[in-house]
């Protein structure tokens, strides 16, 4: 590169570039302090769930009034993925999932747009519509969970003070969204005989009107007296439980009072909506969230303050308990990936000392600092934070970083050995490979371009693995040219001597390697490709992964029973199964939800939808080994003690949540067809011995008493349908009279029928109803009873019913083993099912498939951004097709690695696979750059091919070292091991297809004979 020298201008403003120096590395350190810290990266949820209602009507009322006119009005929406629906008796709720492209900054417009939408057909809906919900919030994270628990206090006092605690929390500037759960609302239950009521001639109607007239809230009028208004304020307003005992009634002159006919009582809603429990104890939580932006860790110094102040203040009896950390989570997470950080530069920094000398390695060693304090102040700037993404690519980027400054240094202490001025050899860099370095920087950075453009998820999730390389490698380029230099010039002797010693003992074997292969290059080309073609088919036998499992300590456990399950049987069926937790030495303690699953606090966790039959234990361990000791004990006890009952032992996910592993999707039109159908795939399933816990995740139907009205009778007695339905309804499930105005909380008053008519079947036909004229009229009279059985449940996929076929897998093959082992069966299947039903895989694989189809996307473009920066540096179609022959190479050292390791080829290591790419055209540009700048000194081709082979086998040995030995620290954990294995792999591989393929290969496509005088 000629003309200007940034290398020899850093030289001649040395003070100014001592100060960029200093300056980079204060920035850098004020950055790192400053810059936030999160476990994973964020990625957008982009779902939105639609919760619609319509009271009374059936499954099947509510499918095609309600769910069936949402979805299709959804269909309209442009960014529209799919929907998925869950129908129950009276209540729809819909998931609205947008494509992947979707941007995240976009996603408040698109949901206001559905909120839109609805209100656009709500006119089509029944007049008895209930209205929509909207929770465009479904990704919200509370990293932070506390259980209250208390001994001598009632739920009501408990949340009384968990209102205070609440209040506290959100005085913090850095709190987010904080809320109560599983509290249980105090109310007032009037519950009625309705065979009393039919004897002294009252209806239900009757009690309800005039006990909501009573309690109305109404204006009363003020009076102008002149100077000043007065109110009027009307009395009688409830204000307590005591205030309904004293209510009479009036009935053809004679005053009753309402005790009489009901009895009335202060409670707890019953059944409950949901519980929560702590250690099996009734418990209070309280879900604390972030402000976006903020530094989870020091919100969680200044929330323990607070939490601290309040537990001090608490009465005794009332326990806080501290059930998610995340910040500690995030300050333990982050502190193990900067040990591993600190690993990988010391490691580094030994291959530099060992390899070039003490002043030649500390020059390098310096320049590792001054990258890494560029980037932090990039990423600080730029809103990333220190999370398991970032850190790991610092990780993988220090072993590529380090590259420039090695040949940098090498180079000039190669000229300083001929004799060169220190001046004059520290710009000789500039001039000779500054410009074949910038290519092979930016080659290498285009290998993480399907990273940077991947629009999936788990894309979204990865991204600042792009944004780190590319930054540090980008900055490690300018460090090169602009602070190396004046570095070595300050560090290294002014003179150095020349080596004159012949070659040593592996440098010559290397030189027997090199004429061999050179000599034999057709045969080196040849065994290259065998060994390229038998990497190619052994990849079949490496597993494949998505994300793995979290390595964090806790354990979730599923519970899913019947579809018309009570939620006290649900409980009872925990409460069973918590006995098992209770001393045992791997739990150091858990908390169970019942009719839920615990709030989201990863943002990888898979939130249940909520329902009575439905609940989830996370359980909190001490370590890994001692939580999948008690998972293996906890599937077995499911498995043994718990038939009928649907319990799935998980872990937490990394990267977007999917599930169970293995998943079918099978859609129709018609439901019993379906099921039927569904339930043979799921026999299909579970004649692999691999699968486990093989579950519908809908299927048997429900119990359901029909009771069919004789009209004409009805109408005698001037009675409706609707007057029979209302009656019911109050009677099973009550309804809704009046409030009590309680200070803080609005105390309802539900009318119901009384215990012993609620819980009995029989009650039904022996029931009274009150006539208009006030006569008792058994319903049996006017209905005939029959049993019947109807679905209590339907999910849709796009508005086809659709049941998923899920499995767990009893074994350590990867899901992608299994469902490909499945696929001919599966496919057979499919084939012989009737038309418009389908069987699709979903789970593992299918998110998987989701996220590598845009990196394949974006291959073309990666590739094409390579070949155009290696013409730039080419200038040659030969020597082209030699630098990109070697790219693909690197698999064999790949499929070398992962298959002995037993490390499945996940979606990480796919990107690293895809990054090699980039690492090795580099290498082999800065050689084939070399054996041109040789031939033009002069030399014939031949000679030139092995001096520069011989030169440059130093410094790429020497990066190929640093990379892969930087990336031992990482080999280690869950989630980089497998892609730390396959660039390690490759990167070895890499070298000696560059040191020895390449030169075979280049004389190949040049044609060059060996000369007769060569030995």
């Amino acid at each position: 590169m000629s003309g200007f020298n940034l290398s020899d201008w850093a030289l001649k403003h040395r003070s100014f570039v001592w100060f960029l120096m200093i300056v980079s590395l204060v920035a850098g350190a004020m950055a790192y302090v400053q810059i936030g810290r999160e476990e994973d990266p964020n990625f957008a949820i982009k779902t939105m769930v639609v919760s619609a209602a319509l009271p009374g009507a059936s499954v099947v009322e509510t499918l095609n009034q309600v769910t069936d006119r949402i979805e299709k009005k959804l269909e309209d929406l442009d960014e529209l993925d799919k929907t998925r629906s869950i129908t129950r008796p009276g209540q729809a709720v819909v998931y609205v999932e947008l494509l992947d492209t979707t941007r995240a900054k976009d996603l408040p417009e698109i949901w206001q747009r559905v909120r839109n939408m609805m209100a656009d057909i709500r006119g089509e809906f029944p007049a008895e519509f209930a209205g929509f919900q909207f929770n465009d919030r479904f990704g919200d994270v509370f990293g932070n969970l506390y259980a209250f628990t208390s001994d001598g206090f009632t739920p009501r006092e408990v949340r009384d003070y968990v209102e205070e605690v609440r209040r506290a929390v959100q005085a913090l500037p850095d709190s987010g969204k904080v809320e109560i759960y599983g509290t249980r609302d105090q109310v007032v239950y009037l519950e009625f005989s309705p065979e009393r009521l039919a004897a002294l001639g009252l209806s239900q109607a009757q009690v309800q009107q005039t006990l909501a007239a009573q309690n109305a809230i109404l204006p009363s009028g003020e009076i102008d007296a002149g100077s000043e208004r007065i109110m009027v304020r009307v009395g009688g307003a409830f204000n307590s439980a005591q205030s309904v005992l004293d209510v009479n009634l009036r009935v053809d002159g004679q005053f009753f009072r309402l005790t009489d006919v009901a009895d009335i009582r202060l409670d707890y809603e019953d059944p409950p909506a949901e519980l929560f429990r702590f250690n099996g104890k009734e418990a209070i939580g309280l879900a604390i969230g972030m402000r976006e932006g903020a530094n989870i860790v020091d919100f969680g110094e200044e929330l323990s303050v607070v939490m601290e102040e309040v537990e001090a203040n608490l009465p005794i009896g009332i326990q806080i308990d501290h059930i998610a950390d995340q910040p500690e989570v995030v300050d333990e997470a982050v502190g193990h990936f900067i040990q591993a950080l600190v690993e990988a530069v010391v490691i580094v920094l030994a291959v530099s000392f060992v390899s070039l000398g003490l002043r030649a390695g500390l020059v390098v060693t310096l320049t590792i600092p001054l990258v890494l304090a560029i980037t932090f102040v990039v990423m600080h700037y730029a809103g990333f934070t220190l999370q398991r993404i970032s850190l790991g690519a610092l990780i993988i980027a220090l072993g590529l970083l380090v590259d420039d400054a090695m040949i940098a240094i090498e180079t000039m202490i190669s000229r300083l050995e001929i004799g060169e001025s220190l001046t004059k050899a520290a710009s000789f860099a500039w001039t000779s490979i500054a410009f074949p370095m910038l290519s092979g920087t930016l080659v290498t950075v285009a290998g993480f371009i399907p990273i940077g453009l991947n629009n999936s998820a788990a894309g979204e999730f990865t991204f600042s693995l792009f944004v780190v390389i590319a930054v540090s490698l980008l900055v490690s380029w300018i460090v090169a040219v602009l602070f190396a230099p004046l570095l070595g010039v300050t560090l290294l002797p002014s003179k150095m001597k020349h080596h004159e010693a012949g070659p040593g003992r592996v440098r010559r074997l290397f030189h027997r390697v090199l004429r061999t292969a050179m000599r034999f290059r057709w045969v080196t080309i040849a065994i290259t490709l065998v060994a390229f073609g038998a990497s190619v088919w052994a990849m079949q036998f490496v597993e494949n992964q998505f994300f793995p499992s979290s390595d964090r300590p806790e354990l979730l456990v599923d519970f899913t029973l019947p579809q018309n399950a009570s939620i006290t049987e649900t409980r009872a069926e925990m409460d069973r199964f918590e006995e098992a937790l209770k001393g045992h030495e791997d739990v150091l303690f858990w908390s169970s939800y019942v009719g839920r699953s615990a709030p989201r606090f990863i943002l990888s966790y898979e939130v249940l939808t909520a329902g009575p039959n439905i609940g989830q234990i996370v359980i909190q361990t001490p370590g890994v080994e001692a939580r999948d000791r008690l998972r293996a004990e906890l599937v077995e006890l499911s498995e043994t003690q718990f038939p009928g009952v649907d319990i799935f032992v998980k872990l937490l996910e990394i990267g977007p949540p999917v599930g169970r592993p293995v998943q079918f999707r099978i859609t129709g039109p018609e439901i019993d067809v379906l099921r039927d159908h569904a339930r043979d795939l799921a026999a299909l399933v579970a004649s692999d011995a691999r699968t486990a816990n093989v579950v519908m995740d809908w299927n048997e139907p429900s119990r359901v008493v029909r009771v069919d009205i004789l009209q004409d009778r009805l109408r005698l007695l001037g009675l409706t349908s609707q007057d029979v339905a209302t009656s019911l309804s109050a009677i099973y499930d009550g309804i809704g009279v009046t409030e009590i105005r309680d200070g803080t909380y609005l105390v309802d008053l539900i009318a119901r029928g009384g215990p012993e008519t609620r819980s009995s079947i029989d009650a039904l036909t022996n029931l009274q109803l009150g006539a208009s004229n006030g006569v008792a009229i058994p319903l049996s009279s006017v209905a005939v009873f029959r049993y019947d059985t109807e679905q209590p449940v339907i999910r849709q996929e796009n508005r086809m019913p659709t049941i998923i076929v899920q499995a767990a897998i009893s074994t350590k093959d990867q899901p992608a083993t299994i469902v490909d082992a499945l696929a001919l069966k599966v496919a057979e299947f499919n084939e012989g099912l009737p038309f418009r039903y389908e069987v699709t895989v979903g789970g593992t694989v299918e998110s998987s498939a989701e996220s590598q189809a845009p990196i394949a996307a974006v291959v073309p473009l990666m590739l094409l951004i390579m070949a155009a920066l290696v013409m730039m540096q080419m200038q040659s179609f030969r020597n082209a097709l030699v630098v990109f022959a070697a790219a693909p190479l690197g698999l064999i050292g790949v499929v070398a690695a992962l298959l002995p390791s037993g490390a499945p080829l996940g979606f990480v290591a796919i990107l690293g696979v895809l990054a090699l790419i980039g690492i090795l055209i580099r290498n082999s540009i800065i050689l084939v750059h070399e054996i041109d700048i040789q031939r033009e000194h002069g030399l014939s081709a031949w000679d030139a091919v092995f001096n520069a082979s011989d030169s440059r086998a130093r410094p790429i040995l020497l990066t190929a070292a640093a990379a892969s030995l930087a990336l031992i620290p990482i080999s280690r954990q869950i989630f980089w091991g497998p892609m730390a294995y396959a660039m390690m792999g490759g990167i070895i591989a890499g070298t000696i297809v560059t040191l020895v393929f390449v030169p075979a290969l280049y004389l190949a496509v040049h044609r060059v004979r060996k000369p007769e005088s060569t030995g």
